[in-house]
């Protein structure tokens, strides 16, 4: 299973390839992207940050969990850190499954409980200054 953060930009290919196998007749991608705008202030930047170990450890437990409880699901996850701009990707998830709704189903599992349980923080940062976003570090 390719889990992931990196401080470098993310690949999308590369979560596809992991999920990819002759059962899989369907695979969802979702990519996060870095907004121009949320909740109407303008953002120019976002600085995520993570407990590296602890948030890898985490996406890998929801990651087992997702393809335990959907038989030939596979999923895969890349997530950044660091300093990003408007524009680019924060995190790929990718899941296949034999068919198109369990792929569809598993790629919402994973990215919702990775935004629930995982140890990364967001920092938006824009004209009005910096704001934590959700939980903080």
């Amino acid at each position: 299973m390719l889990i992931d953060l990196r401080d470098s930009p993310l690949e999308t290919s590369e979560a596809i390839a992991a999920v990819t196998h002759p059962g899989a007749g369907g695979i969802d991608v979702f990519l996060g992207i870095v907004r121009e705008t949320n909740d109407g202030h303008a953002v120019t930047t976002l600085v995520y940050s993570a407990y590296a170990s602890m948030a890898k450890a985490e996406m890998a437990r929801i990651g087992a969990e997702i393809e335990a409880e959907m038989p030939g699901v596979r999923v895969a996850v890349l997530h950044r850190v660091g300093e990003l701009s408007v524009g680019d990707v924060a995190v790929v998830c990718a899941a296949s499954a034999p068919h198109r709704g369990e792929a569809f189903a598993a790629c919402r599992a994973l990215i919702d409980r990775i935004k629930e349980r995982t140890p990364i923080w967001k920092r938006e940062v824009g004209p009005e200054g910096a704001e934590w976003v959700g939980f903080r570090p």
